[in-house]
């Protein structure tokens, strides 16, 4: 149980379960709400007036409806209740009710009184040419009768319905507007606005200092949830979610703030640039010309090394933009000032792949301690889990004696061992593979605080890096170096085109003839099903590696040398095969997602991604990058069985119309939403309820800003109301805001 400093947290953190009884905490717990909070911040979908009728004319099959209506006739006949209701202007909607119960049936024509009003909630069908809702729910308006104790033949479940319609129907005929919640069969709208109305007299005083409150030019807690729950017109209850939703952005915002100040309370060792040393002699020998962004952004980062303030930076940007020589320059200029630099990468793969980059990259220089070696060298090792016991006492030997300045790894780096002479700088790549205890266990093995550079290859829009990395800075790098070649992009809907599928097989024939090599990438390693979904295009079998190998070998690719990897192999045979890829003795590489990072062959000029629907945009875009590195021109060819699923199709369509990462980072954004913006999941709506990136970047901007002013206020060290929030906060970012409340 958190220790809430303010009775509004005690309140907010109440489980349903112990307010409401577990029944209805339980049908509330299936919408994702657990507490108080939960529920207040629960906002509805849409409001209709409660004042006159809903006009029918634009009501299409399949829309899901809601109107307020006139009863103009029910009629009870063998298994089922017919009716009518009007809209006021002559138009009317067929209602039908089924039920094998003859007493429903007479209960529902007791209710649907001719002349009467009423909300009717349900899918819009047709019968016959006429409009119809069939067994709609519904609560009447007018001439209600008032609750009291059980009525005759009534269960219990039966009662409380009843009970929570006629609260309803109370409550409508008080409201001018009226809201409709988001719900569920077990869980009506009328059932979620009657346990609002019963928690909120609980709620007194303000979540936020009045202070804060003014500042934000928003409305008072308690008076924007009167506007959410209970408004006068739809204006109002706008203004209601404005504040519920700066809510969200400024508790985020307000514990980044903490942690930036936090992590500028302990200080690093600086590490200016050094005339003559190592990084001159790298940037000597570098047989290109750095690009503009690489250039600007490494001088950003020489000039928070060379603070004793630690830099704690996100660096984004494009497949092959160049990122790790960005990086690998900052930390060039952390040996130069006798220290150490540390990548850490979530695969061997990748951190295999960042060892043999940089060590060809630096030539010479990466041979430090051996007879010949220039004098500016300094020593580069890997450090896996996989390697000999010989070799990982070698190289843990040079890490403790500063011999290697430079050293890369996987988690094998955070296990005890593990000790730097002086860890100066920490650069983690596709930071989203490691949690904050991980970063935090290496950092530790500094004598104070290192130096941090966080790298993606995902790009991030801004609006979520300022959520999920405020207490980062973030570098974009969107520039290819010269010389990149162009990726050309073809999705194949393989129901459409079904002969565009052995063409696919043709068209790599002809790249191996050329001298080149392809992937082949499938969403599973062995036969499978996918199950659940209702639809036929999710149940199909997916291609899977292992069969689609020997399958190809035996039959369209016959003759040319097929490998096989992906993450179920033993290390070593996943490694002796992608070293033979790269050393052109396998033509064609069949693979899962293993590939999706990391992975540089220059001859590699052409990829088929098998049931492409099945992957992220994200992952998609990486994927693609494992071609077009050298000197020919890519061709990712995209197939896929689509049927009538259009986030899939707007998705592949994307990635054939654009290659720009930051604008496919916008669109999956768009498609999945924001996923739980302080944990991990990718997708859904997480822990966020109103809050939406994109929509709301200049909300998150403001909040961003206002919390960097109440952080450095002399107010907010001992306002009890700002300690509770980021407590919040910080238990949303853990996932343990309902477990701990």
């Amino acid at each position: 149980m958190a220790n809430w400093r303010t009775p509004i947290y005690r309140e907010l953190s109440r489980r349903l379960a112990d307010v409401l009884g577990g029944r209805t905490a339980t049908a509330f717990a299936k919408l994702g709400i657990v507490t108080v909070d939960d529920l207040v911040r629960h906002v509805p979908r849409r409001y209709i007036s409660g004042t006159g009728m809903s006009d029918f004319a634009n009501l299409r099959p399949g829309d899901e409806a809601a109107v307020i209506a006139e009863v103009r006739r029910s009629a009870v006949g063998p298994g089922r209740l017919a009716a009518s209701i009007g809209d006021g202007s002559g138009r009317t909607l067929s209602l039908t009710f089924f039920a094998k119960n003859v007493h429903h049936l007479n209960h529902w024509k007791l209710l649907l009184d001719p002349g009467k009003r009423g909300i009717f909630v349900g899918k819009v069908g047709e019968f016959k040419g006429e409009l119809q809702l069939t067994n709609p729910d519904f609560v009447m308006l007018d001439g209600v009768r008032t609750g009291g104790g059980k009525r005759r033949g009534e269960n219990e479940k039966q009662r409380l319905g009843r009970e929570s319609r006629e609260a309803m129907s109370r409550a409508v005929q008080r409201a001018t507007m009226i809201g409709l919640y988001p719900a569920t069969k077990a869980l009506p709208t009328w059932s979620i606005a009657e346990s609002i109305e019963l928690v909120l007299p609980m709620l007194e005083g303000d979540t936020l200092p009045g202070w804060v409150v003014d500042a934000a030019g928003v409305l008072p807690f308690e008076e924007a949830l009167t506007a959410v729950h209970e408004p006068t017109s739809e204006a109002q209850a706008s203004v209601g979610v404005d504040r519920l939703r700066f809510d969200e952005a400024f508790g985020i915002q307000l514990a980044m703030a903490a942690r930036r100040r936090e992590l500028a309370k302990d200080p690093a060792t600086p590490r200016p640039r050094r005339a003559g040393g190592l990084l001159d002699a790298f940037d000597a020998a570098l047989p290109f010309v750095l690009t503009a962004g690489q250039q600007e952004i490494g001088e950003t980062i020489f000039g928070e090394l060379a603070r004793s303030v630690p830099m704690n930076r996100l660096l984004q940007g494009e497949v092959g933009s160049g990122k790790t020589v960005v990086a690998l320059r900052g930390m060039l200029n952390v040996v130069d000032n006798g220290g150490q630099a540390v990548l850490l990468a979530p695969t061997e793969v990748l951190a295999k792949q960042h060892h043999r980059s940089i060590s060809a990259l630096m030539g010479d220089l990466a041979e430090g301690g051996q007879l010949g070696a220039p004098e500016a060298a300094t020593g580069v090792v890997l450090l896996t889990g996989s390697r000999s016991s010989a070799i990982k006492r070698e190289t843990l030997a040079s890490i403790a004696s500063g011999e290697a300045g430079i050293v890369v790894g996987t988690h094998a780096l955070l296990s005890d061992p593990v000790e730097f002479d002086d860890l100066g700088l920490v650069v983690v790549d596709e930071q989203h593979r490691f949690g904050v205890e991980q970063r935090a266990a290496l950092a530790a093995k500094a004598r104070q605080r290192p130096h941090t550079l966080i790298m993606t290859a995902t790009p991030i829009p801004r609006s979520i890096a300022m959520t999920v990395f405020g207490d980062l800075e973030v570098s974009e790098l969107r520039e290819l170096p010269r010389g990149r070649k162009p990726i050309q992009t073809v999705f194949v809907n393989m129901l459409t085109h079904p002969a565009w599928v052995p063409r696919a097989w043709e068209r790599i024939r002809e790249e191996i003839a050329a001298g080149r090599q392809a992937f082949i990438v499938c969403p599973a390693i062995t036969g499978t099903q996918l199950e659940g979904g209702g639809k036929a295009d999710d149940q199909r079998a997916l291609a899977a590696v292992e069969e689609l190998a020997p399958q190809l070998a035996s039959g369209p690719l016959r003759g040319l040398k097929i490998g096989m990897v992906h993450g179920k192999q033993a290390v070593a045979e996943r490694d002796d095969t992608m070293a033979a890829f790269v050393a052109g003795e396998v033509d064609v590489l069949v693979a899962t997602t293993v590939i999706e990072v990391g992975v540089d062959v220059p001859n590699a000029s052409m990829m088929v991604v098998l049931d492409a629907d099945r992957f992220g945009l994200s992952q998609l875009h990486q994927l693609r990058g494992r071609v077009g590195r050298g000197e020919h021109p890519g061709l990712c060819l995209l197939l896929a069985p689509v049927a009538d699923n259009e986030h899939a199709l707007a998705r592949l369509e994307a990635m054939a119309t654009t290659t720009d990462g930051f604008e496919l980072a916008d669109l999956d954004l768009t498609l999945r939403r924001e996923g739980n913006v302080l944990g991990e999941a990718q997708s859904g709506a997480g822990t966020l309820k109103l809050l939406r990136a994109l929509e709301n970047a200049d909300v998150i901007g403001e909040a961003k800003v206002l919390a960097e002013r109440v952080i450095s206020d002399e107010r907010a060290a001992t306002d009890p109301l700002l300690t509770d929030l980021m407590t919040k906060a910080e238990l949303m970012a853990a996932g343990e805001w309902m477990e701990k409340s």
